[in-house]
C-alpha cells in the first residue's frame, strides 16, 4: 500500500472539487480559463485538507523509528535453570508501518508543489483574472490593460507589507538575511493575513452551523424564514429587472446611432451578443443597415463609454438570470415546506404534494421513496435527525473553542485534540490517528468554507448554486480558499501539538511544517500573534450567538431575518402573500393543462376527422355531405357545438376574480416575449408586469 492511499485521495479530491464547482459554476457558458483556474485553486486547497492526516501518521511512524534507533536496547533480566546467574537479552520496541505510509522524499516535494502553486494563484494569477473577467474591453489587449491598472494598487499594498517585514529583519542584528529566511518572511506574511480572516470566519461557523441544523428541525421557523427570503428576493428581482431594462434601453440607443459601417460597429455587435435573445431580436428588427453614418455628427459614443456599457450589460444580465433561477427554486422550496406542514396532521401517513412537478420523476426513486416513506422521513424522522446532528456539531464546536484557548499549554496538555492524538500515538493506532485528524480538520474546514459560501458582499461577491455564480465570484472564492487553507492547517497542527514550535519538543516535524520554515525568524508573530490571536474566537462566537452582526446590519438598513423585529414580520406577511398568489397561478396552469389533456383525449378523433375533411376535394365533400344528410346531421353538429360551448362556459366559471396586485407583483418577464410589451414615445419599453394586467384570466 506504499503511496496507494495518496494516489486514491488525489483522484477522489479532484472529482469532489469538480462536483462542487459544477454545482456553482456553469461549464457551458463560462470561459474555460475561469473554470480551470477555479478548479485548480479548489483542488489544491482540498488536497491539503485530505492529505494532511496521512502526513501526520507518516510523521508519527518516522518518530518511532528515530526513537528506536537512537535509544539503547532495553535489557530483560532472567535466571537460568538453577536461578543463580542472570542473563540479559537485547529487546527493541517494534514500530508498525501504517497502512497509508508514504515513502520518504515524496511528501516534501508534494507540499512544495501544492503550496507554492496555490500561493501563485491567490496572489498573482487569480486577482489578475478577476479584473480580466469583469473588464468590459473588446480585445485581449484592452482587458489586460484594464486588469493591470486595477491591480496596481492591490499589488502595491502587499509589496508594502512585505517590505515592512523585510526592513524589520534587515535592521535586526540577530538575523542574517538569507534566502530561506526571506522565504519564511513571505510565508509568515501570507499566513498572518490568512489567520486574521480565518478566526473571523471560524467564529461565525462554529455557532451558525449547529444552530442552523437545530433550526432545521423547526418547520415553522423554516417556513417563516422562507417567506422572508421570498419577499426579500422579490425586491431584488424587481430591481434586477428594472436595471436590465435601463441598460437595454441604452444599448438600443447605441445600436440605432452606430450604423453598420461605423468603426465601432464591431463593439456594438459584441455587446448585443451578451444581451438576452428577446432583446436581440427586437433590436435587430429596428436596425436599418442601409443607412450610412455621418462623420460630421459628434453625438456618437466613444469607445470608453462602450467599454463601460459592455461591463454593465454583463453584470446586469448575469444578475437578472440569477434572480430568476433563485426565484423559481425558492418558490418550490416554499411550496414543499407548506406541504410538509399540511401533511404532519395526515391520518393516512402518506405524503401528498400540491403540484405534480414536486413528485420525483425517476422511477427508481419513486419505487423506493414512496409517499409513506416520504411522510415518515419528512414529518417524523428528519426533525430528530437534525436535532441529533446539531448536538454533535455543537459538541465539536465547544471542543474547538476550548482547544483554541488552551493549545499553547504543553504541561499539562489541555487541548483535547492533542490529548486524543497523543493517546493514539502510544499504541500506534494509525487508523484512529488518521480518522481523528481528518474529522478535526474536516470540521474546521466546513466551518470556514461554509461561511465563504454563505457570505455575500452586496452583488459583487455571491456564490449562488444551480450554476448561477459569475466568473468574478468563482475566482474570488478560489483566492479565499488558497489564503485560508494554509493557516487553517497550521492552526490544526498547533491544536494537535504536531507543530514543534507549539509543543517545544525536539522531534521530527511533519513534512507540511518543514516547507513553512522556522517561524522563529519573526518571534513576535510565532510567540505572540499565532498563539494569542486565535483566542478571539470566543468573542466572535458570543457575538454570533447573540446575532450582533445581524442586528447591526438591520440598523444599517440591510434587512435580515430576526424573529423579534417589526420589519421581519412585514416581510414574512408579504412573502406569504406572494407564495399564495404564485400557488394560485400554478394551480390554474395545472388545471388548464389537465383540461387540455382531457380535451385531446375526448375530441382528438373528431379533430383529426375535421382536419382530414378540410383536405378533401370540394366535390368529395359535397358527396359525403349528401350521403350523411339522410341521417341526423343537424343533431350531430349541434351536439358537438353544444359540448364545446359548455366547456367554454365551465372554463370561464372556474376563473377566479381578477387580482391586479397579484399580477403586477408575481409576473415573470421571462415567460412572455418582449414583442407583447408596449413602447412609449420616450423610447422605453414598459415591463410585462405593467402591461399584462389580465394574465390571471
Amino acid at each position: 500500500m506504499s503511496g496507494a492511499a495518496l494516489g486514491i485521495e488525489i483522484i477522489f479530491v479532484f472529482f469532489l472539487a469538480l462536483f462542487i464547482l459544477h454545482r456553482y459554476g456553469d461549464f457551458k457558458k463560462q470561459h474555460r480559463l475561469v473554470i480551470i483556474a477555479t478548479l485548480l485553486a479548489w483542488y489544491l486547497c482540498f488536497l491539503i485538507v485530505f492529505i494532511l492526516p496521512l502526513d501526520v501518521s507518516t510523521t508519527i511512524y518516522n518518530r518511532c523509528k528515530l526513537a528506536v534507533n537512537s535509544s539503547p536496547p532495553e535489557s530483560s533480566s532472567s535466571s537460568n535453570v538453577n536461578g543463580s546467574y542472570p542473563t540479559s537479552a537485547p529487546r527493541k520496541r517494534k514500530c508498525f508501518i501504517p497502512w497509508s505510509y508514504i515513502p520518504d522524499g515524496i511528501m516534501p516535494i508534494f507540499w512544495r508543489v501544492v503550496y507554492w502553486t496555490s500561493q501563485f494563484l491567490t496572489w498573482i494569477l487569480l486577482p489578475f483574472m478577476q479584473s480580466y473577467a469583469r473588464s468590459g474591453g473588446f480585445s485581449i489587449t484592452g482587458k489586460i490593460k484594464t486588469a493591470l491598472i486595477e491591480n496596481a494598487i492591490y499589488y502595491g499594498t502587499y509589496l508594502l507589507i512585505f517590505g515592512a517585514f523585510l526592513i524589520y529583519v534587515a535592521v535586526n542584528p540577530n538575523f542574517n538575511l538569507q534566502w530561506n529566511q526571506l522565504q519564511t518572511i513571505g510565508i509568515a506574511a501570507a499566513n498572518t493575513w490568512g489567520l486574521f480572516l480565518l478566526v473571523l470566519l471560524l467564529g461565525y461557523g462554529l455557532v451558525e452551523i449547529p444552530r442552523s441544523h437545530w433550526n432545521g428541525a423547526k418547520r415553522g421557523y423554516l417556513l417563516m424564514k422562507t417567506y422572508f427570503k421570498v419577499a426579500k428576493l422579490m425586491t431584488e428581482k424587481a430591481d434586477a429587472e428594472e436595471n436590465l431594462e435601463d441598460i437595454m434601453e441604452e444599448v438600443r440607443k447605441v445600436n440605432e446611432s452606430i450604423k453598420y459601417n461605423h468603426p465601432l460597429r464591431k463593439c456594438v455587435d459584441t455587446i448585443l451578443k451578451k444581451c438576452p435573445t428577446e432583446y436581440q431580436e427586437r433590436m435587430g428588427r429596428n436596425m436599418d443597415d442601409y443607412e450610412d453614418f455621418d462623420d460630421r455628427q459628434n453625438n456618437y459614443p466613444s469607445e470608453k463609454s462602450l467599454v463601460k456599457l459592455h461591463k454593465q450589460v454583463i453584470y446586469s444580465v448575469q444578475r437578472h438570470r440569477r434572480t430568476q433561477v433563485q426565484w423559481r427554486i425558492l418558490l418550490e422550496q416554499a411550496f414543499y415546506l407548506e406541504d410538509v406542514a399540511k401533511n404532519e396532521t395526515s391520518a393516512t401517513r402518506q405524503f401528498v404534494h400540491t403540484f405534480q412537478f414536486q413528485e420525483p420523476e425517476n422511477r427508481i426513486t419513486r419505487y423506493f421513496y414512496t409517499p409513506t416513506v416520504e411522510w415518515y422521513w419528512e414529518c417524523l424522522l428528519r426533525p430528530w435527525f437534525y436535532r441529533i446532528l446539531a448536538i454533535v456539531l455543537a459538541t465539536f464546536s465547544v471542543i474547538v473553542v476550548w482547544s483554541e484557548c488552551t493549545f499553547f499549554s504543553t504541561k499539562p496538555v489541555l487541548s483535547l485534540f492533542a490529548v486524543f492524538i497523543q493517546l493514539a500515538e502510544r499504541t500506534y493506532n494509525y487508523i484512529y490517528i488518521e480518522m481523528a485528524c481528518f474529522l478535526t480538520i474536516f470540521f474546521l474546514s466546513i466551518c470556514v468554507y461554509s461561511t465563504v459560501f454563505r457570505i455575500r458582499v452586496f452583488n459583487y461577491y455571491y456564490l449562488a448554486s444551480h450554476h448561477q455564480t459569475d466568473a468574478y465570484s468563482l475566482l474570488f472564492s478560489g483566492m479565499l480558499f488558497c489564503r485560508l487553507t494554509p493557516p487553517l492547517c497550521l492552526n490544526f497542527l498547533g491544536l494537535t501539538h504536531m507543530d514543534s514550535s507549539i509543543s517545544h519538543k525536539n522531534t521530527q516535524a511533519t513534512a507540511y511544517t518543514s516547507i513553512m520554515g522556522s517561524m522563529r525568524v519573526l518571534s513576535f508573530i510565532a510567540d505572540g500573534f499565532y498563539i494569542y490571536y486565535p483566542m478571539l474566537v470566543v468573542i466572535l462566537c458570543i457575538a454570533t450567538y447573540f446575532s450582533l452582526g445581524t442586528r447591526c446590519l438591520n440598523l444599517l438598513g440591510f434587512q435580515q431575518f430576526m424573529g423579534d423585529n417589526e420589519m421581519t414580520s412585514d416581510f414574512i406577511d408579504e412573502g406569504k402573500e406572494l407564495i399564495r398568489r404564485e400557488k394560485r397561478k400554478r394551480q390554474r396552469q395545472e388545471e388548464g393543462e389537465n383540461r387540455r389533456r382531457e380535451w385531446k383525449e375526448r375530441y382528438g378523433n373528431s379533430r383529426e376527422d375535421s382536419t382530414r375533411n378540410r383536405n378533401v376535394h370540394p366535390d368529395q365533400k359535397e358527396s359525403s355531405f349528401s350521403e350523411t344528410n339522410t341521417s341526423r346531421p343537424v343533431s350531430k353538429y349541434t351536439r358537438s357545438n353544444g359540448r364545446t360551448e359548455r366547456d367554454r362556459i365551465e372554463l370561464l366559471q372556474d376563473a377566479e376574480p381578477l387580482d391586479f396586485n397579484a399580477d403586477s407583483v408575481s409576473d415573470d418577464p421571462l415567460d412572455h416575449p418582449l414583442d407583447s410589451g408596449r413602447y412609449q414615445s420616450g423610447g422605453r419599453y414598459l415591463s410585462m408586469s405593467r402591461s399584462r394586467i389580465f394574465d390571471d384570466v
